[in-house]
Order: C-alpha cells, then sequence, then structure tokens
C-alpha cells in the first residue's frame, strides 16, 4: 500500500501567476507549468538561501522530498528561460502556512501570529511599531530583494549586454 499523500505547505500565492518572453504572443508559445510547491522550494533555497533540511521542514515534507521537488522546479524554470517558453505557476497539492512570524527592529523579539488576523500594532515584547515581517517568513508578494522586489546589480534599467 503507497504512502498517504502530505499537503505540502507554502507561505503564499506568488503575484504573479504567468511568465512569458517579451514581444511574442501568448498563442504562439509553449506553456510550462510550474507547481505552487514547485516556486515555494525555488523562493526557500534559492531566494532565501536556506538548507534543504530547513526548507523541507518549512513544507512539511522529507529532505529527499524536497531535492525531487526543487530539481523539478530548477529543470522547468531553465527549460523556460532556455527555449523561450512561457512559465504558468498554478496548481499542485498545497495547504497555505497558518502563522505568519516578525521581527521587532529594536529588540530584535521574534513573534508568530495566525494568518488572516491583520497586521499587529506593535510588538508585543516592547511595543515598538518598528517591526516586519522576518526575513525567513516573507511570502511572494513582497518580493525579497527591498523595495519592490528587484534589486541586483546595477538596479532596474540597467540592461548593459543583453
Amino acid at each position: 500500500m503507497p504512502r498517504p499523500f502530505c499537503r505540502r505547505k507554502i507561505s503564499g500565492a506568488p503575484l504573479c501567476a504567468f511568465f512569458k518572453p517579451a514581444g511574442i504572443p501568448l498563442n504562439a508559445l509553449e506553456e510550462i507549468c510550474l507547481t505552487l510547491d514547485e516556486m515555494e522550494s525555488l523562493r526557500l533555497a534559492d531566494l532565501n538561501g536556506l538548507y534543504h533540511e530547513e526548507a523541507a521542514g518549512r513544507m512539511n515534507v522529507s529532505r529527499q522530498t524536497f531535492g525531487r521537488i526543487i530539481e523539478s522546479a530548477r529543470r522547468k524554470t531553465a527549460e523556460a528561460l532556455v527555449m523561450g517558453k512561457a512559465l504558468r505557476i498554478e496548481g499542485g497539492e498545497v495547504v497555505m502556512a497558518d502563522v505568519r512570524r516578525f521581527q521587532c527592529a529594536d529588540c530584535g523579539h521574534v513573534w508568530e501570529l495566525p494568518r488572516g488576523g491583520g497586521r499587529p500594532a506593535g510588538c508585543l515584547n516592547c511595543k515598538s511599531a518598528n517591526f516586519h515581517r522576518s526575513a525567513d517568513d516573507r511570502d511572494f508578494r513582497r518580493g525579497g530583494a527591498g523595495a519592490g522586489g528587484g534589486g541586483g546589480r546595477g538596479g532596474r534599467g540597467n540592461h548593459k549586454g543583453l
């Protein structure tokens, strides 16, 4: 008898669910589907730089399963980039994380609150309003590379050599 399937935990849905090469109509492109759990694995391992063991724990899967998920995600993403295909992000057996993690910039206190309760008024320890989502808990809606999710070398608009 096969082992029961465990739903993978994700922190949130991506802001954009579709990417395609510029200047080519969508109906002229082949699509590749990247599941939500594959997108979450890319976020945890490649964007946040977590080791597979820790990332697997956050997704509620084994380290071996996480390895298979991230390998599939990287292969699909590379194929879309190299072959000029559209990348659709949807589907998969997932469940949203049930808590959000915050960190105070003044006292360093870290706390968790249930998802869906709105933004807290202040730090639970020192009452400071100078707090933010913990770096390891930020979801797709915020990016992770500074204001607007951009950043990188040279900032926006620096496309020399492309």
